[in-house]
């Protein structure tokens, strides 16, 4: 590959990006604060509260809910404390400080199945009713498997005998998962009928997502489990999911996860063997697990690098202020990664900038900042251009907090 020196500028680089969709009437998009699905401002009867980062599980759980209801509704962001400062605005509305919560008929309500079992009881079912008996079973299933994913990653195991126990644990209930979903016509746990031969997820797949995709992330990194490959019928769900704009507005990936649930779960605890270790360094590298991490072809006219370069342009200048080697010195090399990734050309970055970069690979956040796809082009074109200049790394992600993710200073 034929290395360039002069990386393009910042102008020329513009000319490659794509404006954003409709932010309120279009696809899915973690950067909306209002959706109507064509209805009017008026029509407006719930405002959702949720993180800036959509780290939060339980926020995702109503955000898909009210997505796939088509319920029209307002969207006010806050900080998780794992990672910023409890506004106070918040603190008001909501003592606790928890997530998520609604704001509807002047009434605040918190706890995911608290809202979930009020916003049906106002605007309908998603699929079967959250109380009916089949819905309560697997209900009950989702919390012993998620308990059981707890008791395996966030518990250190002082033998063999430990971490082997807590395994067969979880893949007995995974399996579970997996058997009940084969019987099904469906891929989805709780299919709705759509009037087509296609059919939707109910509301009981929508309290299984979150969950699900972050063991799925957490379980390759930490323990070496492919999760999709061990459980087809598990992979199927996921890809009859990824098909969905609705879903992928929301997805993460499985790097954002691997280094968001640690300040929030206590600590993960890592299997060190040979699949772990490839998975770790594939997933850090940028490179990802490709069709275990999501089955999804972009078939859209905007290309996923083209959506990597809108994002990063629209944020450089915060993006460049947070980075520890400063605006100055990260301009040349950031420009040369971007000017890679949208040519495939390999463009040389500054020397002693190998840190800078990533820095800001390691710190790319799904949905947050972009789409998974975009966010693994950026990723990869940063290390390419990284690994120019040398093998120096950037601060080592934190596991106790993620003060590095503050939203103060892309707020202003």
């Amino acid at each position: 590959m034929k290395e360039n020196i002069n990386a393009l500028t910042w102008e020329e680089l513009s000319k490659f990006s794509t404006n954003e969709s409709d932010l309120t009437n279009g696809p899915n998009t973690p950067y909306a604060s209002k959706r109507l699905f064509g209805h009017n401002d008026e029509d407006i009867k719930v405002t959702l509260f949720r993180d800036y980062h959509a780290w939060c599980p339980y926020c995702q759980k109503i955000w898909l809910w009210l997505e796939w209801k088509k319920i029209p509704y307002l969207v006010k962001k806050a900080s998780m404390r794992c990672y910023g400062q409890k506004e106070e605005w918040y603190l008001k509305k909501v003592p606790s400080g928890i997530f998520p919560a609604i704001e509807i008929n002047q009434k605040v309500v918190t706890e995911s199945d608290r809202i979930l079992l009020l916003l049906e009881s106002i605007f309908g079912p998603l699929g079967m009713q959250m109380e009916h008996p089949e819905i309560m079973g697997l209900r009950r299933l989702e919390r012993r498997l998620f308990q059981s994913w707890c008791k395996w990653l966030c518990n250190p195991s002082f033998n063999n005998y430990q971490e082997s126990k807590r395994e067969k644990q979880f893949i007995l209930l995974a399996k579970e998962v997996d058997v009940y979903l084969s019987k099904n016509n469906s891929p989805w746990l709780n299919p709705i009928k759509t009037g087509s031969e296609e059919s939707l997820p109910g509301s009981v797949d929508v309290i299984f997502i979150p969950y699900l995709e972050r063991m799925n992330a957490s379980l390759a990194y930490y323990k070496g489990l492919n999760l999709r490959k061990e459980f087809p019928h598990i992979n199927q769900w996921f890809r009859a999911l990824e098909k969905l704009d609705t879903y992928r507005g929301t997805q993460g990936d499985f790097h954002t996860h691997a280094h968001d649930l640690p300040p929030q779960m206590g600590g993960c605890w890592t299997n060190k063997n040979p699949k772990q270790e490839k998975f770790s360094k594939d997933i850090d590298l940028g490179h990802g697990l490709g069709d275990y991490e999501t089955s999804f072809q972009n078939s859209q006219s905007i290309s996923p690098e083209e959506i990597a370069l809108g994002r990063v342009l629209k944020h450089r200048v915060p993006i460049m202020k947070a980075n520890p080697i400063g605006p100055s010195l990260l301009d040349q090399p950031l420009r040369a990664a971007l000017s890679t990734m949208i040519t495939g050309q390999q463009y040389v970055p500054n020397k002693g900038t190998a840190l800078g970069l990533r820095y800001l690979r390691d710190r790319i956040s799904v949905p947050r900042d972009m789409p998974l796809l975009s966010a693994r082009k950026l990723r990869q074109a940063l290390e390419a251009t990284a690994i120019l200049d040398g093998p120096e790394q950037g601060p080592a992600i934190p596991i106790r907090n993620r003060f590095d993710q503050d939203p103060s200073p892309f707020l202003k």
